[in-house]
């Protein structure tokens, strides 16, 4: 198996003799050459300008032997079509909360070529120069809702989950616009190259079960069952969401990405036989060197009774040195995981 199939391979299931990496954030805030193209470009400015998101998506595939590249962009990019204002300053700000049933009749649903085009030339270009997988992206209907109604990020969020039990029927409204927006703009990805898609659900741990089933798992269902004619894999996380495995494995989906909260051998019988994704805890990679071994080294261990992508359990903190991301790659790479199996069982 080479190496540029390797992701693939995992994401679909097979049992790989290493675990392929990527990590989530890989291109972007810890890099100092893309602190350099940030401090001539806005945000905006650098995921609308296809050129600029094609290097920065490239980058940190320079610096280190990645297995997959994740596209340079942000899940509120499909928003602004839709009439929304955003600005970042430096995390996601909305002029105008989106907080009643006359904000969210009024909200567009564009067409799948003018949601974001210069993301499909970005991954066109990506695709010409990139020597492994591409990973599009896409936000989870319910985790955009998340910032609309609130307004930005928060501790607790506090207005959307009030919305959602003042004006459910809004909130319906809402989810099913953005789910149809979401899969114009992520089929829109794959049709441009993109090789596996992953749908960040990053606030789905805020919510019970009962609340995730009605507001969270049927329109992630939807998204998926529209990627599925595309056969490629389908990726979903979920941060803080032990509680919810239960509703999350029956998501059509390959892959579900595994924070850091549990160990991989305690989740994968609650997740049907999908391939885990995961789940070092991203402060690790602040530790010394013999720390980020030993922890890495736990991490594989556990992810040995199946199909497992390295990766952290949510995106790498802005502080990290590059130098210890090249560590932990290595020792990925170099991690035999039909020797540990055949060892162990001798």
């Amino acid at each position: 198996m080479t190496d540029t199939s390797l992701f693939l391979a995992a994401a679909n299931g097979h049992n790989t003799e290493r675990a392929p990496i990527w990590i989530m954030r890989q291109a972007g805030r810890y890099l100092p050459e893309y602190r350099a193209i940030k401090a001539k470009h806005s945000f905006w400015e650098m995921a609308r300008t296809p050129e600029l998101a094609c290097e920065i998506t490239l980058q940190p595939l320079r610096r280190f032997g990645l297995d997959a590249a994740i596209l340079f962009q942000d899940i509120m990019t499909p928003l602004p079509p839709m009439g929304v204002k955003i600005e970042f300053a430096p995390g996601p700000v909305f002029a105008e909360p989106v907080r009643s049933a006359r904000a969210i009749d009024a909200l567009r649903v564009p067409g799948k070529d003018e949601i974001a085009p210069f993301v499909a030339e970005a991954i066109k270009l990506i695709r010409e120069a990139c020597p492994v997988p591409l990973i599009g992206f896409g936000g989870a209907p319910l985790t955009l809702a998340t910032y609309m109604i609130e307004g930005g990020s928060s501790k607790d969020f506090e207005a959307f989950r009030g919305f959602l039990r003042q004006e459910p029927e809004a909130a319906h409204r809402l989810l099913d616009k953005l789910t149809e927006v979401s899969i114009r703009y992520l089929t829109m990805q794959v049709e441009a190259g993109a090789q596996a898609i992953q749908l960040f659900d990053s606030w789905a741990g805020l919510h019970d079960a009962r609340s995730y089933r009605a507001f969270a798992k049927p329109y992630n269902r939807r998204i998926f069952e529209a990627l599925a004619p595309y056969r490629i894999p389908r990726l979903y996380l979920a941060v803080d969401a032990l509680h919810l495995y239960g509703e999350i494995k029956e998501l059509p989906c390959e892959v579900v990405s595994v924070d850091w909260r549990a160990p991989l051998s305690q989740v994968r019988p609650l997740l049907g036989g999908k391939t885990l994704q995961g789940n070092l805890d991203p402060a690790v990679l602040l530790a010394p060197k013999g720390v980020i071994a030993q922890e890495a080294e736990r991490v594989l261990r556990e992810g040995l009774g199946g199909p497992h992508i390295f990766n952290l359990g949510h995106g790498i903190m802005r502080q990290t040195d590059p130098d210890s991301v090249a560590q932990l790659v290595e020792l990925v790479r170099r991690y035999d995981r039909v020797k540990v199996r055949e060892a162990s069982a001798s």
